[in-house]
């Protein structure tokens, strides 16, 4: 999904005549609005914890739906299954995510680079929801914010890099290879994942 969002606006948003300072900022200003948006799904994860009793057992099986999750983006990248391609597809005919996207990804302002990154931060994630269930276990606003915002800023080295070298990618054969390689990491990570939540609820019985 980040990846996905990245193409899109380094090919739309970002001008072959913008300054290397210009580019800089305005990767940061999208990165920034993802963060900020990981900030407030954190706070409200952070909020469910401090109300509603999360037992070791449920943690376990929301675990390992993030997981399996993972598994299905893994396979849809790879082109084995159409289950991004469904989900995108549902999401990019939504009648208020659609007219927002459209107008946010043919803006070349600042705010625009924002906003979308902000969109991207509430798209479904595998990452963003194994970390939401993290936020959740702090039992804190503050606290709940402060672990989806450090894993949003642990994200932004590496979505910069992607966003400079998109030209690069553009290459059948790099791409695909890189792309079969994220799909890889992104399964083992999900299976990770499952166990996780697995021996999670084995532990309770």
């Amino acid at each position: 999904m980040c990846g996905g969002f990245v193409v899109a606006y380094s090919s739309s948003k970002i001008d072959s005549s913008f300054s290397k300072i210009h580019q800089f900022l305005a990767h940061l200003v999208y990165s920034l609005g993802r963060v900020s948006a990981y900030a407030l799904l954190g706070a409200f994860f952070g909020y469910l914890g401090s109300v509603v009793s999360f037992s070791k057992t449920s943690t376990g099986y929301f675990y390992f739906l993030v997981g399996i999750f993972m598994v299905l983006m893994g396979l849809s990248l790879m082109g084995k299954i159409k289950f991004l391609t469904s989900l995108e597809s549902a999401l990019s005919t939504n009648n208020l995510i659609r007219p927002l996207f459209s107008k946010l990804i043919h803006s070349k302002s600042f705010f625009s680079f924002f906003g979308l990154g902000v969109l991207n931060g509430f798209l479904p994630c595998g990452l963003v929801y194994f970390f939401a269930v993290s936020a959740a276990a702090t039992g804190s606003v503050f606290w709940g914010a402060m672990t989806m915002v450090i894993f949003g800023l642990s994200t932004i080295p590496s979505l910069l890099g992607f966003g400079y070298i998109i030209g690069f990618l553009k290459s059948g054969n790099f791409r695909e290879i890189m792309i079969k390689i994220a799909s890889l990491v992104i399964i083992i990570y999900g299976i990770y994942t499952a166990y996780l939540g697995y021996m999670a609820t084995l532990s309770v019985r």
